[in-house]
């Protein structure tokens, strides 16, 4: 019996494939970590961007779900997402490479940044939608719940490394260089996944095919989910309100308490502390509560704690309010573990790839305008209130996911995948 536990709490990760995976997005995620607390601090430091301007950085660095957000569905669902989420990840190295290299010629600037910005963003919407879509094939729909919360651990002990590494190394190095270590985060990533041996079947093309109407059929099934168009109209809420949040987030710790980079970086990895401690408890929560019930219940505990950050001050405030913010983390790994496993179990293979790029397209659309609205709002109400904003505004993403009928509590399980093709 002593033999039989410790494999059986491995889990997924007896799987040498899903190993590798956790190893990609170990790598790759801590890269990320690392180039969203830099990019904003070269516009501020290196570049002395304004609010707007930081405002702008963020919404160019997440225009991608428009730009591409629903064609870059019906292409991933044309190839394999292996070899899709290889070349992204490779590619997305290069481009971050280019801003120390555009730093130590002296040619670094803001429309530069706009533009690297960019295109990270427009490759990184079809490394997810490949990553979402492969992992039901990985691992089966029967252990996606507990795939996806293996998966959100590992996000988030790079959420908390990946600042605690970027904060020092923007103080002793500078922004420019923290960018090249996250550069060579999503190399390594690259890398790895393509130790990936399990080989999905190349997928078989339309006779004619036709983006517009391989688009309109991920579309069409999403429409007719209600749940799924529940948590995807509260999952875009949530993220125009928290991108609003979290661009006035820096500004307001270094210029109205004073914190430096290596204290951002620390508060940073607190909420990596708390995404961690979602992703280990996600599981449990969506049995003691309910998978459905859970989506809605975690935002509406754990928002309104986001609303310490403007009232903190250099002292005991400002570690209760990093406290609100670990406490916001937990809650949100807790909801995407439960809603990213309801909408896979819930979706035909031939469809994963539109219906995640329609999710993401949704959900993620209205982010390039948060980053625009909470520039505007910084530079008219100041961060404080900006930040007040932002946190009233997650905690009423609940209520989408809350009224709809398919997630109450009384609602049928979903539909086999099988019984739901059109």
């Amino acid at each position: 019996m002593s033999r039989i536990r410790p494999t059986l709490r491995l889990g997924l990760l007896r799987d040498p494939d899903f190993r590798r995976l956790c190893a990609a997005t170990a790598f790759g995620q801590l890269g990320d970590r690392i180039v969203f607390l830099a990019l904003p601090l070269v516009a501020l430091t290196a570049l002395r961007a304004d609010e707007f301007q930081v405002g702008l950085l963020t919404a160019m660095t997440t225009a991608g779900s428009l730009f591409v957000g629903l064609p870059a569905g019906a292409w991933v669902d044309r190839m394999r997402k292996r070899t899709v989420m290889i070349s992204t990840d490779l590619a997305r190295a290069l481009i971050l490479l280019t801003i120390p290299v555009a730093s130590w010629a002296g040619l670094l600037s803001l429309p530069w940044l706009y533009t690297v910005a960019s295109v990270h963003g427009v490759l990184t919407v079809f490394f997810d939608v490949a990553q979402v879509s492969h992992l039901p094939r990985l691992v089966g729909r029967g252990k996606l719940v507990e795939g996806n919360s293996t998966l959100s651990a590992v996000r988030s002990v790079t959420s908390i490394s990946g600042p605690g590494v970027a904060g020092p190394l923007v103080g002793w190095l500078g922004a420019p260089v923290a960018v090249l270590a996250g550069s060579v985060g999503m190399g390594l990533s690259g890398l790895l996944a393509c130790g990936i041996r399990k080989r999905e079947p190349r997928p078989v093309p339309s006779a004619r095919p036709r983006l517009v109407r391989e688009i309109r059929e991920g579309l069409r099934f999403v429409l007719r989910q209600s749940g799924l168009r529940g948590i995807i109209l509260a999952d875009a809420v949530f993220n125009l309100f928290l991108v609003m949040y979290q661009t006035m987030l820096l500004v307001f710790l270094q210029r109205e308490t004073g914190t430096g980079s290596f204290g951002i970086g620390l508060i940073l990895s607190g909420m990596g502390c708390g995404a961690l401690a979602g992703a280990l408890t996600a599981s449990a929560f969506s049995r003691w509560v309910g998978q459905r019930r859970v989506i809605w219940l975690a935002p509406l505990v754990t928002c309104p704690l986001a609303a310490l950050m403007p009232f903190a001050r250099p002292g005991w405030s400002l570690y209760v309010a990093a406290a609100g913010l670990s406490a916001l983390s937990l809650g949100g790994v807790v909801r995407v573990v439960a809603q990213s496993s309801f909408q896979q179990a819930l979706t035909p293979d031939r469809l994963l790839g539109r219906v995640s790029a329609t999710a993401r397209f949704v959900s993620w659309g209205g982010i390039p305008l948060g980053g625009l609205l909470g520039g505007a709002s910084g530079s008219v109400f100041g961060a404080a209130t900006t930040l007040w904003i932002g946190a009233a505004g997650m905690t009423l993403s609940a209520l989408p996911t809350f009224l709809s009928r398919t997630l109450s509590p009384h609602s049928p399980a979903p539909t086999p995948p099988t019984a739901v093709v059109r």
